[in-house]
């Protein structure tokens, strides 16, 4: 297949970007209507319906190597292109203005919120890629204690650690168990604490409600090491400890 440009299609593969960046496919019908705007600008009706005949000839000429050529849908596009672009001339004399063009112009203004939403999602990522090395920097240095406050966010950055077995991501869990417990930074929020059901491990939650239950028998400290090592082993027998625990504690009168 030849377009009326002279363009010829051939098998080209996924676009190549950064060697860390997904790989985004070649949109060859956007291609081929971008084609068609650009040789039409400036263009009477009657051009645009000899630009039009000559590619409805081309096309017609290139059947024959339909089965040896895969042009991903430009020439389709193409054709549908030049035979919008001939009716909306058929209405406004022309000359055809893609800058003009309503259809062209939401288009690019599509493709401008999908970037700006693409950048936003890359800049996300690496926010998170970001918190996630400080947390596990901290971690590995035996610096991530109650002077670092949680934040929103830090569930991912956990996941991500865990992802990347990361062996500092057991650090983070025992901060965040101790976070929880002690509701302090992000988990002052109830909201925050609601949604850590969904956002933690079963063992960090276990974690945290035997350091809370801990904490409310005035008579340990919370942050006892073995409460994690107890969480990792068996999370549902340390959730009843701490159940018990705060029976216990409010039995005697040890809770408000």
């Amino acid at each position: 297949m030849t377009t009326y440009d002279g363009w010829r299609p051939r098998r080209v593969p996924e676009a190549r970007g950064r060697a860390d960046a997904p790989r985004a496919p070649i949109d060859y019908a956007k291609i081929g209507r971008s084609s068609v705007r650009r040789r039409a600008r400036g263009m009477t009706h009657g051009e645009a319906v000899a630009g039009l005949e000559a590619a409805e000839q081309q096309a017609h000429l290139d059947r024959r190597d339909e089965s040896a050529f895969d042009d991903g849908g430009r020439r389709a596009a193409e054709l549908a292109e030049w035979q919008r672009v001939v009716q909306l001339l058929a209405a406004t004399g022309g000359p055809y203005d893609p800058d003009a063009d309503v259809v062209v112009q939401e288009e690019l203004a599509e493709d401008r919120r999908r970037e700006e939403a693409e950048q936003q999602r890359r800049q996300e990522q690496q926010q998170l890629a970001d918190r996630a090395e400080e947390l596990a920097r901290l971690g590995g240095a035996g610096r991530l204690d109650r002077s670092v406050p949680s934040r929103a966010g830090d569930e991912a950055a956990r996941d991500l650690l865990e992802e990347n077995r990361d062996y500092r991501a057991a650090e983070v869990d025992a901060w965040l168990a101790r976070s929880l417990a002690d509701q302090s930074g992000h988990y002052a929020d109830p909201a925050a604490r609601t949604a850590a059901v969904g956002s933690l491990s079963v063992p960090v939650r276990a974690h945290a409600a035997l350091l809370a239950a801990l904490a409310r028998t005035g008579s340990v400290d919370g942050d006892l090491e073995f409460a994690g090592r107890l969480a990792q082993a068996d999370p549902a027998a340390t959730t009843a400890l701490a159940a018990w625990l705060e029976t216990a504690a409010a039995v005697k009168g040890g809770t408000a």
